[in-house]
């Protein structure tokens, strides 16, 4: 599956309805940076940034920002959500295509669409688009097969979703230092859980914007109320009528500019 998969309305207007686990990221990244509670950075850029979810917790760390996608179903999402904070801009482009900007970014943070790009022509442009000293954040996070307590979701997940489900092939590759190019260091690598609760209704919303699910449903094997009718009626005895806590996996790498010496 592309990136054009991702430039519908459907799949936009779906993803800014994500649950808002990024500003958990944006915790643990305090932590992991050790930066000081109040800190702030000037200017934050935040590349594939979806529907903006992301963009709005990079805000929490920074007096500006700005949010780039190659969706542009994405950007106009972000723009009619965001638009009328001057805190935000947004514009459509590859995270690798990022403009050099009058002055340059102290932090750039990539959820979730690292997978996605091309990594050598990304690091020459966050070169010309970062400060020196700056950081540059690649992260994501991502539904597991564990409920809290429910192992009956552990067994739909693994025999019935994924069967139903396969995840769609991309690269997961683990950048290490010779992934980077000169002038960058590879700051520290962190993975943790996070928890989240549904109801079922909210839960199924989340899994149909699933790339495993959309996979299907873009090349017509399945239609988005089909997969939503499947997931309720399968589910139903999983979560029982309740709210349940799922758990997700997240990662972090830090990747920091070196600062030149004039």
């Amino acid at each position: 599956m592309d990136n054009k998969s991702f430039d519908s309305k459907r799949i936009a207007q779906g993803y800014a309805k994500r649950p808002w686990l990024h500003k958990s990221v944006i915790e643990q990244l305090q932590k992991d940076l050790g930066l000081d509670t109040g800190f702030v950075f000037s200017k934050g850029l935040d590349v594939g940034c979806g529907a903006g979810l992301s963009t709005k917790a990079l805000r929490l760390i920074c007096d500006k920002v700005t949010g780039t996608d190659i969706a542009t179903a994405m950007v106009e999402v972000c723009e009619e959500l965001y638009g009328n904070d001057k805190s935000y801009s947004f514009y459509v482009a590859g995270a690798e295509e990022t403009k050099i900007p009058e002055e340059k970014y102290d932090i750039v943070t990539a959820a979730g669409c690292i997978n996605w790009v091309d990594e050598k022509k990304f690091m020459a442009n966050m070169t010309e688009v970062l400060k020196d000293d700056g950081v540059i954040v690649i992260y994501d996070f991502g539904i597991t097969d564990r409920m809290v307590g429910n192992d009956a979701y552990t067994r739909w997940y693994q025999n019935d979703y994924l069967k139903r489900f396969p995840k769609p092939p991309r690269k997961e590759n683990k950048w290490t230092q010779a992934d980077l190019s000169e002038g960058f260091i590879m700051e520290k690598q962190t993975e943790y859980d996070m928890q989240y609760s549904f109801g079922i209704g909210a839960f199924v919303d989340f899994m149909l914007i699933q790339s495993n699910v959309n996979a299907q449903i873009e090349c017509g094997n399945i239609s988005a109320d089909q997969a939503r009718n499947w997931m309720t009626e399968s589910l139903s005895p999983v979560f029982d009528e309740e709210e349940k806590q799922l758990i997700f996996y997240g990662y972090s790498w830090y990747i920091r500019k070196k600062y030149k010496r004039k």
